[in-house]
């Protein structure tokens, strides 16, 4: 594993937006199409709204990092839409025996995205009061919210 700290300079940088927008991609064509047509307007629908809100989310937050509450707000949402994801997984793994070992890896994976927006949610913070007190440039400082505290 690397744990070399690189700069961020937008939010494709931020590993979180990277893994959920991959994780995306994998249950809009491998897993939606599989669910039963009774599920369309549901659980389809609801799957396929929040694995796509997730890094969109992330982005816009970036977009607002220089404001605090619109910053937190949409980070917020984020982690909501990513727990959302793994209700939604859990119910097409166990309801619907859809790709059990996939499901149960992407759950995994925005388990990890929703400890990792919470943690980049703190450190941000951390990393604004500290600029107000001492300047700085170095962004490195938030890549450690992208590490796994477990």
């Amino acid at each position: 594993m690397d744990n070399i700290k690189k700069p961020i300079r937008s939010f494709h940088d931020l590993d979180v937006y990277q893994n959920t927008y991959e994780a995306s991609i994998i249950v809009l064509t491998k897993i939606i199409p599989k669910l039963p047509k009774e599920e369309r307007f549901d659980l389809t629908q609801q799957l396929r709204r929040s694995v796509k809100a997730v890094p969109r989310l992330i982005a816009e937050a970036y977009s607002k990092r220089h404001q605090k509450k619109g910053f937190q707000a949409l980070i917020d949402d984020a982690m909501q839409e990513s727990n959302e994801t793994i209700v939604s997984l859990s119910h097409t793994k166990d309801a619907y025996k859809i790709e059990v070992d996939l499901c149960e890896k992407l759950i995994d994976l925005y388990d990890k995205a929703s400890r990792q927006l919470y943690n980049l949610s703190l450190a941000w913070t951390n990393f604004k009061e500290r600029r107000q007190t001492k300047p700085t440039d170095d962004l490195r400082y938030l890549a450690e919210a992208e590490t796994d505290k477990r």
